[in-house]
């Protein structure tokens, strides 16, 4: 026996009321015809933009069309006519306040009784979001040019200074001075000339062909030695203590520049932070875990609340003591350097207990 219903429907027997439907959705739904007017609105159109249903009835829809989007619009409703559905398509309206809204149509063309019917969803909160999104990405890019800008000058106008230096410790001959202190006091500057002339010309190149870093390998030893060489000054009047040990991985695919900053501003950071009374102690050695190249420093310095400096510890211009000399910078580049190739660091760190970073490198 069969019925007039489809038994394999479970909904068959209800009765909807499709025009309670019509009236309480929260988007905006509508009838209009091909002569451009409204045929059928829901109260959510008419709450939107804020005109009577007279007013909105009795005018063409185009004119409260933005002035700027009604080409796109017309155009759009053409295509409706040649029965083509209208998906996901974005315009301004102007509402009667003035205020400017967008919507996001979906339109279906009915062509034997030339009509559309047509839903749309008020989508202004988004573009705002997007827009504001977008101000903050062009004053980013804008400020982005300009840091790179001033990194490149002042690399470049650096070197004649540091090249003066070079070519007056060429001009000393030291044999004539007998006092030894002044002699190892003017071969520390100029090994520290000499390093500062050529990460100088690093940072160039890398400044230059920033698009198009190479990877290669790197000793890791080397570059810690060169380093060391830099801060010798440094490391003799603070009394450091450095204990290194490369014996593990000495080589890894990285670039020389960056990893060499990375070891003078963690090296830097341990001796400036280290705790009253005490003499700093770094530890630097590499070790391979799971099949990735690590490089792990610590130190016994003053060390850092994680609880509280959280995801801030490598921010840009993030400082978490009154230390003057501090800029906040530092950790930034470490971690800027580690992450543009594709490596990782992290942190582990107790208030007064030290801080150990630990360096992943891309293989």
């Amino acid at each position: 026996m069969t019925t007039d219903q489809d038994s394999s429907n479970p909904f068959s027997n209800n009765i909807f009321d499709l025009e309670l439907f019509f009236q309480l959705s929260p988007d905006m739904i509508c009838i209009a015809g091909y002569d451009g007017y409204f045929k059928k609105i829901n109260p959510t159109v008419q709450k939107t933009l804020g005109y009577t249903y007279d007013e909105l009835f009795s005018k063409p829809i185009n004119e409260f069309v933005y002035d700027e989007d009604k080409e796109i619009t017309s155009y759009s409703r053409e295509n409706l006519k040649k029965s083509i559905p209208l998906l996901n398509f974005e315009n301004r309206y102007v509402t009667k306040s003035g205020e400017i809204v967008w919507l996001s149509w979906t339109s279906m063309p009915i062509e034997s009784q030339r009509l559309v019917f047509a839903i749309a969803k008020n989508i202004t909160h988004k573009k705002k979001l997007e827009e504001g999104r977008n101000l903050l990405l062009t004053n980013f890019l804008k400020i982005n040019s300009e840091l790179k800008q001033l990194a490149y000058t002042a690399a470049h106008d650096f070197r004649s200074p540091v090249n003066n230096l070079l070519s007056i410790f060429s001009l000393i001959d030291v044999s004539k001075i007998s006092d030894s202190e002044v002699v190892e006091y003017l071969d520390i500057l100029k090994s520290s000339a000499g390093s500062l002339h050529d990460s100088l010309n690093n940072y160039l190149d890398i400044l230059i062909q920033k698009n198009n870093i190479q990877l290669e390998q790197v000793s890791l030893s080397e570059c810690f030695n060169t380093v060391l060489k830099s801060l010798r000054s440094l490391i003799i009047d603070s009394g450091t203590e450095i204990h290194a040990d490369f014996s593990t991985i000495d080589l890894v695919k990285f670039n020389k520049a960056y990893l060499e900053s990375i070891f003078l501003n963690l090296i830097t950071n341990s001796i400036k932070y280290t705790k009253p009374n005490t003499f700093p102690v770094i530890s630097v050695y590499s070790k391979r875990v799971n099949e990735t190249n690590l490089l792990v420093l610590k130190d016994e310095g003053i060390g850092f609340d994680m609880e509280k400096v959280k995801d801030r510890i490598f921010g840009f211009n993030q400082k978490f003591n009154s230390n003057e000399d501090s800029k906040g910078i530092g950790l930034y580049l470490v971690h800027n350097h580690i992450t543009s190739l594709g490596g990782q660091i992290n942190i582990e760190s107790r208030v007064n207990e030290g801080a150990k970073f630990t360096i992943s490198f891309k293989d």
